[in-house]
């Protein structure tokens, strides 16, 4: 009994030690990261055990294909009455998405030049075959035909290619050769556009199909027609099939922001993983996922639907994003699970109040890019909801998740994440663009609380594929000799910090953060900041160059929160309060919407070449008088005076 009192006292040194050593802080959260880290392995282990019975299976049955092949397969047998999908009035059980895919499969292989064994159907021939693993492009918008096309070229043994719905003209000649397509298959909807592209189409040699007949009139052949022709029985997985997991199947573009887009290689291994999307997210079979992403993006397509189909859920899927019906839409079809961008988030609160999102039943809100200041007005107005805020790149090897759901975090580095997912923060220079590294060549790990390049080591379950075309498209995406001779690490380009207590929190991009009185400015810092004033709805933050200034000068672009007006004193006080003088946005710009993405993601290209001469842009510009302490109309006078060194900003 004696040494049972005498325990704590014992232990007590143990414990302050621990302290001391900055442990306590991380070991708060030992319990939340060990349960993730679990049921980490635990998926991973679902996955392998997936993927070593389809390599078992009959290479003539529909569950011995590629890993989208047999699990839609797979779930057809196992639940096929489970609804799969719901767009518009239209439902589609897991059974009918099978059927459905089946038929596009076949119609796909009858345009390989043959019938490869398969009985039934009436679909014409192409003049030109498609050759086994050709890659077929689709330009379409969200809908169902969009995921049977898809699944239907998996199944054939055919690459397909996510084309992003608006790109024309030279970029979308330039995404078709780069990924060597060789078919293109478009939504009716986009022929009038299209119309002065085609004869280049053509030229290129493109099989070239729409989903509807109104294409005929364009000499363009009807899919949907060629497709229903066929039988619905399923198709031999040898097939689909690949030689080595790491074989690409998928092309996804990325956004281009510094250049034209290039096609990310998306291996049958990273499809394979994505399955276990939500699965580490918790969500569960019983559950209805709300899906308004563009699925020529890796959230929406590999994240929202290859998600939904390795836990065997419902999607509900949308066109397009309508923050007014969203709420109506989530009590309709009891939607539990939102997948979200950031921005979708910032136009819900933005949203007057509704009858509507009283009583919905969403309890996990999944996505990225969410800041702060909406994180919290969301929960507060919606709650209780979960917010699971996640980071990865489309090409990348490495994600991360705040499972714990700490307000503005998108990850933790605790040591056992890092066991299951390994990455490192790293040392970066903004002026050079480049990891600063040690006597010896190699990089140098952050503290705790400064910003650091996220990189992650590349190896056989983490590999990095790069894009199609010539290797110097991936030049700077892979660092070597990072930490010891001949080692390789994947660079993600952006720039994290982890705080004290082991989480990670986003920075900046390595390409938006900008130096200004020799200091490093992170826009995404500089945003947040200002978005903690009531009047502002949307900021902007990019870096601009000013004659006979050394880097570049911080530029904010601002939309006001109807009907508040602009305060400046407000502005410059909050600011000076909330940043340090070389981080406050030497310019503003005031506008009335801010141009973003169809991923919703904001341009800053194009608004940092306009700058800020007032005489070349029509929106109200304003300048900081930093020795009046005060924001000021950047009129032609001041941006002269400005420009003759008589201004100090």
């Amino acid at each position: 009994m004696a040494a049972l009192l005498l325990l704590p006292l014992l232990l007590l040194p143990l414990l302050l030690l621990v302290w001391k050593l900055h442990l306590g802080p991380r070991l708060r959260w030992f319990a939340a990261d060990f349960a993730f880290a679990l049921r980490a392995l635990r998926c991973k282990r679902a996955l392998r055990k997936r993927a070593l019975a389809a390599a078992a299976a009959d290479p003539g049955g529909p569950e011995g294909g590629c890993s989208l092949a047999w699990r839609l397969a797979q779930l057809a047998r196992e639940r096929p009455a489970h609804v799969f999908l719901i767009h518009g009035a239209r439902r589609f059980s897991y059974a009918e998405a099978e059927r459905e895919s089946n038929r596009a499969a076949r119609a796909f292989l009858r345009a390989r030049g043959g019938d490869a064994g398969l009985g039934g159907g009436g679909g014409e021939q192409a003049a030109a075959p498609l050759a086994p693993g050709a890659t077929v492009a689709l330009l379409l918008p969200a809908c169902p035909e969009f995921l049977w096309l898809w699944f239907g070229l998996a199944k054939a043994g055919l690459r397909t290619a996510f084309v992003p719905a608006a790109l024309r003209r030279g970029p979308l000649l330039h995404c078709l050769r780069s990924c060597g397509a060789r078919a293109l298959v478009l939504a009716p909807e986009f022929l009038e556009s299209l119309e002065p592209d085609l004869p280049a189409l053509r030229a290129m040699g493109l099989r070239l199909w729409a989903v509807g007949p109104e294409a005929h009139r364009v000499g363009i052949s009807d899919f949907l027609a060629e497709a229903s022709a066929e039988v619905d029985e399923p198709v031999p997985g040898y097939l689909s099939a690949p030689q080595s997991i790491m074989d690409t199947c998928l092309y996804i573009f990325t956004s281009g922001t510094t250049g034209l887009p290039k096609a990310a290689r998306i291996s049958h291994l990273k499809v394979l993983q994505c399955q276990g999307f939500y699965q580490l997210c918790g969500a569960f079979p019983e559950d209805v996922i709300y899906l308004a992403l563009p699925l020529y993006h890796m959230s929406g397509s590999l994240l929202g639907i290859v998600g939904c189909l390795g836990i065997g859920a419902t999607v509900v899927l949308k066109s397009k994003f309508s923050a007014g019906q969203f709420w109506e839409d989530c009590q309709q079809h009891r939607v539990t699970v939102f997948q979200y961008i950031g921005e979708l988030c910032r136009y819900l609160v933005n949203q007057p109040p509704s009858k509507a999102e009283r009583g919905h039943k969403v309890r996990l809100a999944v996505g990225s890019g969410l800041r702060p200041d909406t994180w919290e007005r969301f929960v507060r107005r919606f709650g209780p909801v979960q917010v699971l805020e996640t980071y990865g790149l489309t090409e990348g090897n490495i994600a991360t998740f705040n499972y714990t759901g700490e307000l503005g975090a998108v990850g933790r580095a605790s040591w056992l994440y890092k066991h299951v997912f390994p990455f490192s923060l790293i040392r970066y220079d903004v002026t050079t663009g480049k990891p600063i590294r040690d006597a010896q060549g190699h990089c140098v790990a952050t503290c705790p609380g400064e910003p650091g390049l996220l990189v992650a080591p590349v190896s056989q379950q983490s590999p990095f594929l790069g894009y199609a075309g010539g290797p110097e498209l991936a030049l700077g995406k892979l660092l070597k000799n990072v930490f010891r001779p001949g080692d390789v690490f994947f660079n993600t380009g952006d720039l994290l910090v982890c705080d004290d207590q082991g989480f990670l929190r986003f920075h900046d991009r390595t390409g938006d953060t900008f130096r200004w009185k020799g200091e490093n400015v992170a826009t995404t810092e500089v945003a947040e900041a200002l978005e903690g004033l009531d009047f502002l709805q949307e900021v902007n933050v990019y870096g601009v160059t000013v004659p006979g200034h050394e880097g570049r000068a911080g530029m904010a672009a601002l939309v006001l929160r109807a009907p508040q007006p602009l305060d400046l004193a407000q502005l410059y006080a909050h600011v000076s309060e909330n940043l340090p003088p070389y981080a406050w946005p030497r310019f503003l710009r005031l506008q009335e919407s801010l141009a973003t993405t169809e991923t919703f993601k904001q341009q800053k290209m194009r608004m940092t070449k306009e700058g800020f001469n007032p005489n070349a842009l029509s929106d109200p510009l304003y300048i900081l008088d930093q020795a009046g302490g005060a924001y000021l109309p950047l009129t032609p006078a001041r941006y002269r005076a400005l420009l003759a060194g008589e201004l100090r900003i």
